[in-house]
Parts: structure tokens; C-alpha cells; sequence
């Protein structure tokens, strides 16, 4: 089965985060179907974290967010992370979500938890 157009992934990701009420851009374009996809969260507050999608299984088309996303680092330190990504991989994307809550909007594995549709981890 081919996994879902990246592309189509982000848009349908960035529609969650509007309708949660929160803001979300595209920093960096990658490859339309097959870019990884590296998501920093902003809480307007001076603090950041970023969640990177990885393979859990070789076998299966399934992925995983890491690290935890109550990971939060200055804003400036996940930045300088994100650079170094970006210069190393050309088809990365990366996305932005601005929210003071620190939802991820993710319906996705998160550190290996799964999470409710409003964006944060069930309880």
C-alpha cells in the first residue's frame, strides 16, 4: 500500500491546527510525497519543542513522533536545531504551529502514546 502524498498530509494537519483554533505554516517545502517532516511547536512564550516523524516498524507504514513534546527547549535552541536539519536535509518540510497551549494537533502516535483529535495526549 503507498503511504499517504506528504503534501496532502501537512494540508490536512495545518486544517486541524486552524479548526483547534491555532496557527500553522509551512517554513520549508520538501519533497511533495515521500519528505520527512519535521514539526516545531511554538507557545509564544519564548519556548519551542520540535517532534520528528520516524519509522516504528520496518514493516509496516506506521510512524512515530519523537521526542515527547513537553520537551520544551528556548525557542532559539529548537531553531538552531531545526537549521542544521534544514541544511542537511533539502527534502525535509518543516511546520510551524504557533500555540500557547502547546497542542500538537497530531492524531498519530506521539512517543508512543496515542492522542485525542483536540491535539494533546490522552489522560
Amino acid at each position: 500500500m503507498d503511504r499517504l502524498a506528504t503534501f496532502i498530509w501537512i494540508d490536512a494537519l495545518i486544517r486541524r491546527v486552524q479548526i483547534g483554533g491555532a496557527s500553522a505554516f509551512v517554513v520549508q517545502r520538501g519533497d511533495a510525497h515521500r519528505g520527512d517532516v519535521l514539526i516545531k511547536l511554538a507557545k509564544l512564550d519564548g519556548t519551542a519543542a520540535y517532534l520528528m516523524r520516524t519509522p516504528m516498524s520496518f514493516e509496516a507504514d506506521s510512524f512515530d513522533w519523537l521526542p515527547k513534546p513537553c520537551e520544551w527547549a528556548s525557542e532559539a535552541d529548537v531553531d538552531a536545531y531545526i537549521m542544521r536539519r534544514k541544511t542537511s536535509d533539502r527534502d525535509l518540510w518543516v511546520v510551524e504551529i504557533e500555540d500557547p497551549k502547546g497542542r500538537h494537533f497530531l492524531t498519530e502516535n506521539v512517543n508512543g502514546e496515542w492522542v485525542f483529535p483536540d491535539g494533546g495526549p490522552k489522560s
